[in-house]
């Protein structure tokens, strides 16, 4: 059978938006209650939420979660949200409030920070009907201990190290669901996906970035219209 094209609608208001890197899609994506995640964007920025292409968004922040967050950027984004729900500093009953209060505002999942106590995994596993995503840092995170818990998908994030700590829990567990980091490149996501990891989490450029690349736009044009102005004078 003919494969048939893909037809492609992008408004005139929406050119600019956030496209994460092709690589991305030769990864398997998860699957979580009928819904195929292959991207996630690595923000909490509600202008870059609202303008994207990614299949969810992965909402962590180096703050205490709070309720006030959550609800802003579920009110904006377009597409699931995976929402930080603490273990460093905050945990215990105040992360399962807040998970519960994210599940409730219809994030797709919660996250909570590698140094979770295992004690917060199961009072927030106690408390919610979503799937809980454990950061994993380092191979030798004790995998099994927060599998117990009530973990259900592991989100790698070791910098230039994570393809490796990739490959190396995907031996030891060949079906768990596997979120990393890919990287800069597209080489660096394929990597990463060979390695093992099922989804792809992307940090985009920062607002100034893209702000100073409008304004580069901006300027060329008018030195452009100027040029025609000065000809057919």
């Amino acid at each position: 059978m003919e494969k048939r094209r893909t037809p492609v609608i992008t408004t005139a208001l929406r050119k600019g938006y956030i496209a994460v890197p092709e690589a991305i899609k030769n990864a398997s994506g998860i699957v979580i209650n009928g819904k195929r995640f292959k991207s996630l964007l690595f923000t909490t920025d509600v202008a870059i939420i609202m303008n994207n292409d990614a299949h969810g968004i992965m909402a962590v922040y180096p703050f205490t979660p709070h309720p006030g967050i959550i609800q802003a950027i579920t009110s904006v984004s377009t597409t699931p949200v995976m929402a930080g729900v603490g273990g460093g500093l905050t945990h215990g009953v105040r992360s399962a409030n807040i998970a519960l209060f994210a599940e409730a505002h219809g994030c797709m999942a919660v996250v909570v920070n590698a140094p979770t106590p295992i004690e917060t995994i199961r009072a927030i596993e106690e408390t919610i009907d979503i799937p809980i995503i454990c950061s994993v840092v380092s191979e030798y995170t004790n995998i099994e201990e927060r599998l117990e818990a009530g973990v259900d998908i592991v989100n790698i994030s070791g910098g230039k190290e994570t393809a490796g700590i990739v490959r190396a829990i995907r031996k030891k567990y060949p079906d768990l669901p596997i979120i990393a980091t890919g990287g800069p490149t597209e080489s660096s996501i394929l990597e990463t996906i060979e390695a093992g990891a099922n989804a792809i989490t992307y940090t985009p450029p920062e607002n100034g970035q893209l702000f100073s690349q409008k304004m580069d736009y901006y300027r060329e044009a008018e030195e452009k219209i100027f040029i025609e102005e000065q000809t057919n004078s």
